[in-house]
């Protein structure tokens, strides 16, 4: 078992490593410039995070928060910032272009793979690693970049899964949070997909840059397990009013809504306003996906007022009961006993443990 927890964990942590440095080799051949190569050196963070959850967890999670998620987003969002950021990649050629370029890279391939198994050499697979290479190179930097940002949040899910698990969550609420970001993922990819898509979004670089901002602030909720977390509350809890009771009986739910609110749907909400009312973007799923946030956004306040007003029914209906269960334990469990009675025999007829006990010769007379 333990060798599968370490084989997990580090093949997860590989993922990320790949995927990133894959990040890193498109912004290089977008920019032309191999100084960006150094982005890959955000790779060493996950390497020490690696070394020291072997070494003190045993390559198992951490409470409340991963910090391999977390890592992997910092070695890959600036790499999407940057391919977004360059409007060449915006824009791709024409479909028959693109199609002949297509035809003419998969035929110089095939001719490579036939060659590569008539010479069966080193030389020659170095050589089809190359030309599969250039073909992907020769793909549609619009493509790429949104090619990127799928597979992104798709190993956002699959990491989380692979990863072993802590003490801080069970598997039911691990399926809880994958199911929760799955949705999450979709909400996020259609938002940079159909708001980064716009021309007049394009001519704003100030507005790309607030895009982005919202993108990266709504992946913060990927590495935190808190949205699943039940927190058993103790009695004396009950007992110092709404807020303690409140905030420690629906935290999961308190975080789920706070998420939701100011995480994503309310930002989300608000750049798809702005764009409508200031910038004049109107489309038809633009107007569908605000209208979404806006009712998530209201539902979720309905349901803040909703649990509380369960807590505070719940406080009105206990105050007998609690006073009860809180009073002073000054009555003994057994009545009419106290340790003089004990002692001297005497309870007032019930008879205690010493009569109780059968007197044998053994007893009366110790041995030396």
């Amino acid at each position: 078992m333990e060798g599968l927890v370490l084989l997990n964990a580090l093949a997860t942590r590989l993922l990320f490593l790949l995927h990133s440095l894959v990040g890193v080799w498109r912004v290089t051949e977008v920019k032309k410039e191999p100084l960006y190569w150094l982005l890959a050196l955000l790779n060493l963070l996950l390497f020490l995070e690696t070394g020291l959850t072997l070494k003190f967890k045993r390559g198992r999670g951490y409470k409340w928060f991963s910090p391999a998620i977390f890592i992997y987003l910092i070695s890959i969002v600036p790499s999407l910032w940057l391919l977004e950021m360059h409007h060449e990649t915006q824009h791709c050629s024409s479909q028959s272009e693109g199609m002949s370029q297509n035809t003419s890279s998969k035929e110089n391939f095939n001719q490579t793979l036939m060659s590569s198994e008539q010479a069966n050499g080193a030389d020659d697979l170095i050589k089809t690693a190359k030309v599969f290479v250039n073909n992907l190179s020769t793909v549609c930097e619009k493509v790429w970049t949104l090619g990127l940002h799928q597979t992104f949040l798709l190993m956002l899910i699959i990491g989380r899964w692979l990863l072993p698990i802590g003490g801080g969550i069970t598997r039911d609420q691990l399926s809880q949070l994958l199911l929760m970001f799955v949705g999450t993922a979709a909400d996020i990819l259609e938002f940079t997909s159909e708001t980064l898509e716009e021309q007049n979004v394009r001519n704003s670089p100030a507005l790309v840059y607030a895009i982005l901002v919202i993108w990266t602030w709504s992946m913060l909720q990927f590495p935190l397990d808190l949205a699943v977390q039940h927190v058993v509350c103790p009695l004396s809890v009950a007992m110092r009013g709404f807020p303690s009771l409140f905030f420690c009986q629906y935290s999961a739910d308190l975080w789920n809504i706070g998420i939701s609110i100011f995480i994503q749907d309310g930002p989300f909400l608000v750049v798809r306003l702005i764009l409508m009312t200031y910038f004049k973007v109107i489309n038809q799923m633009l107007v569908f996906f605000a209208a979404k946030n806006f009712l998530v956004v209201v539902l979720q306040l309905y349901r803040l007022v909703v649990l509380g007003l369960d807590v505070r029914a719940s406080l009105r209906n206990r105050p007998g009961r609690l006073k009860a269960e809180h009073s002073c334990p000054c009555e003994p469990a057994v009545s009419g006993i106290s340790p003089g009675d004990w002692a001297s025999g005497s309870n007032g007829g019930l008879g205690t443990p010493l009569q109780a006990l059968p007197v044998t010769p053994e007893h009366s007379h110790p041995t030396p």
